[in-house]
């Protein structure tokens, strides 16, 4: 679909946009902001300048307000910018607004994840996924009504103007929507079996947030080589490896990461991707502890799990990843503000986390290999207990390894 096809080179460069509300604060805004850059330059466009306003709600119209408009209009003369990109979705309305008022592309947080989806699917399903999620994100876009009117077709009773191109414009989509729901159909049926032929072995999911090191931490685990880059949704395919811990055999599958408003429409198109996770025994949730802004990372994929997935419920052990990225500033002693994130160290952090959570919570390094043993050793305990409830009879099977397991003989 050319229509979603954001970048002609890699030097396009563009202003990003965002708001800060009474539920925004500024120091979100510009995590929010920062994010929205790399998801800029995963999708090939320079981030050069941000503009950010404080607003009690975003501008009907214009998103912003008319004298900041007019500022960015000023700075994106001056200095040759062919992109604007804003942190939300904009309404059909605001993208005219604005595209009449900047005189350059408008994008939406919505358009440039839609546009990353796009170049990072390769499979016949995410290609189908994808598509069929920028259908449904243009439909209500169609805005162009052309002047003139052409006669669908002939015939007694059949004579008139015919029909708008607005209006054949929709019926396309529509029916193109139509067909790839049933494509979709189609190949979640053969994904579903698949799923039923590797039988009752218990299965393992990665969850979390977008690069924080799923695929990374799959590699090491399960020993294969799935496709892992310091980008944005460097997976979207779901991948599923055997992985065997002593004489103890699961599956282990890698999934699409979560983001910050995720499209309504990719999530729509993704579902059947995620049944992975719906099926999954034990969910392994990766957070990168080095963001400054991990907690609400982790709340955006709980949330995600709850109101998508019904997946809530589910074991969960919480996986702190990248602690050699991990950085801290100690306050002052005669600071006596209250502490905010950065302030905290690691062993704090580790304390605070551990003591909410206990056994169902570790912190490594995917990269370096810091905390992988007592990783595997813990994934190993619950695969087990899920595996001997499953089939009590083999249990025999394990005793003879719990004998000999000490700390020279490692999972």
């Amino acid at each position: 679909m050319k229509e979603f096809i954001l970048t002609e080179s890699a030097t396009e460069r563009a202003v990003l946009i965002g708001l800060i509300t009474p539920k925004v604060t500024e120091r979100q805004v510009k995590d929010y902001l920062d994010e929205l850059a790399f998801l800029s330059t995963t999708a090939g466009i320079e981030p050069v300048k941000n503009f950010v306003q404080r607003l009690n709600m975003p501008n009907t119209a214009t998103f912003v307000g008319k004298g900041k408009l007019e500022e960015i209009a000023t700075y994106i003369q001056e200095n040759e910018i062919g992109i604007a990109i804003f942190d939300d979705e904009l309404s059909p309305k605001q993208l005219r607004c604005i595209e009449t008022a900047l005189r350059v592309r408008i994008l939406d947080r919505t358009s440039l994840i839609l546009d990353i989806f796009a170049t990072r699917a390769q499979t016949a399903h995410a290609k189908t996924q994808v598509e069929l999620a920028q259908y449904r994100y243009m439909l209500p876009r169609l805005t162009r009504l052309w002047t003139h009117l052409e006669r669908q077709r002939g015939g007694v009773g059949m004579r008139g103007p015919g029909e708008t191109q607005l209006e054949t414009d929709k019926r396309i989509i529509l029916d193109k929507i139509s067909r790839l729901k049933e494509e979709l159909v189609q190949i979640d049926k053969q994904k579903s079996v698949q799923r039923k032929n590797r039988g009752k072995m218990v299965r393992v999911a990665l969850v979390g947030y977008t690069n924080v090191g799923k695929s990374t931490l799959m590699n090491v685990l399960a020993k294969s080589e799935v496709f892992a880059e310091n980008k944005l949704f460097a997976t979207l395919d779901t991948t599923v490896r055997k992985v065997i811990l002593h004489n103890l055999p699961f599956l282990m599958s890698d999934t699409v990461g979560f983001i910050r408003k995720l499209p309504t429409e990719l999530i729509e198109s993704f579902k059947s991707t995620l049944d992975e996770v719906r099926e999954a025994d034990l969910l392994l949730h990766i957070v990168d502890i080095s963001h400054p802004d991990f907690e609400s990372q982790i709340a955006v994929v709980e949330s995600t799990l709850r109101d998508i997935l019904g997946a809530e419920d589910k074991p969960t052990i919480l996986i702190f990843n990248k602690i050699d990225a991990f950085s801290y500033i100690p306050k002052d002693e005669d600071d006596l503000s209250p502490k905010e994130r950065e302030n905290y160290s690691r062993e704090e952090l580790e304390r605070s986390w551990i003591s909410k959570l206990g056994r169902n919570c570790l912190f490594i390094s995917a990269q370096t290999g810091d905390g992988i043993e007592a990783l595997r050793a813990l994934l190993y305990d619950k695969v087990r207990e899920i595996h001997t409830k499953r089939y009590p009879y083999n249990d025999f099977l394990f005793q003879d390894y719990d004998n000999i397991l000490t700390d020279d003989f490692p999972i």
